[in-house]
């Protein structure tokens, strides 16, 4: 069977202990390619998955709201068909809130939990307005208007210029189909402040210094929550560390990873 997801899955485990698989879950509105650097980083020793989310990148585009129980299912099966069993999850962002939703629906699965620049808190009633507003928007002019008002939000100002260039292609070149989908089903996701107290694998959090969208006393919030967490704040970036400091964000991760693999 093909899988429904579009997603890169590269390298293979080449040490003499066994190495857990990476998965790796974009935000809003990106695709896979947002993980590029950890993908070439991580894919030298272990295998790397990277999957585009419905209505993302090369994935299907599928009629009304796609909640984030669906988003998790999606991951769930891609892992089935390429037959990768337990894995360390890491998403940031929305990728993050759907990393919970995966925690929830399969935690036996999860070897290591990554949440990074995200939030578990629902929705309020006036982010609820406005994310579906946004959708309406998005629907009807398109997606680049809303890149060009938020670029400079979700990298810091002073973000290196391709890194800038990379994220503003991502979210013009998102179809508003899959974006105005994602941001209704946002507007109703699940409150994981609960289900965070009761993971009981390792966690990393990680927040750009100056990030607008999660700031740092979010992820303080959610690394007091998790029972076995590390926090690690990114100094030069803002919503997205993995790209504004890869090298920064590579080695947090890093030594997460060697932990959960018992390599520390």
């Amino acid at each position: 069977m093909t899988p429904f997801l579009a997603y890169e899955d590269k390298g293979a485990d080449t040490s003499s202990v066994p190495l857990v698989p990476l998965v790796l879950v974009h935000g809003h509105p990106f695709d896979r390619t947002m993980w590029a650097p950890q993908i070439e980083t991580f894919s030298a020793e272990r295998r790397v998955i990277a999957p585009d989310l419905r209505g993302y990148g090369a994935s299907p585009r599928t009629p009304g709201v796609t909640g984030f129980a669906q988003f998790a299912e999606d991951i769930e099966a891609l892992l089935d068909e390429v037959k990768v069993e337990t894995f360390v999850l890491a998403g940031l962002s929305m990728g993050g809130q759907i990393a919970m939703d995966c925690y929830r629906q399969f935690p036996d699965r999860v070897r290591g939990l990554v949440l990074a620049d995200t939030f578990p808190a629902a929705e309020t009633p006036e982010g609820v307005k406005a994310r579906n507003a946004m959708a309406d928007r998005l629907l009807r002019e398109g997606m680049r208007g809303y890149a060009d008002e938020v670029l400079e939000k979700m990298v810091a100002p002073y973000a290196d210029a391709r890194v800038k260039e990379h994220v503003h292609r991502m979210m013009t070149t998102a179809p508003p189909e899959g974006a105005a989908a994602a941001l209704r089903a946002r507007a109703a996701r699940p409150d994981y402040r609960d289900l965070l107290t009761r993971v009981t694998v390792p966690a990393l959090v990680v927040v750009g210094a100056d990030d607008a969208y999660t700031p740092v006393a979010d992820a303080r919030d959610m690394h007091a929550a998790l029972p076995d967490s590390t926090l690690r704040v990114i100094e030069g970036a803002a919503h997205m560390p993995n790209l504004e400091r890869a090298e920064e964000f590579d080695q947090a991760l890093g030594e997460f990873l060697a932990r959960v693999d018992g390599r520390s």
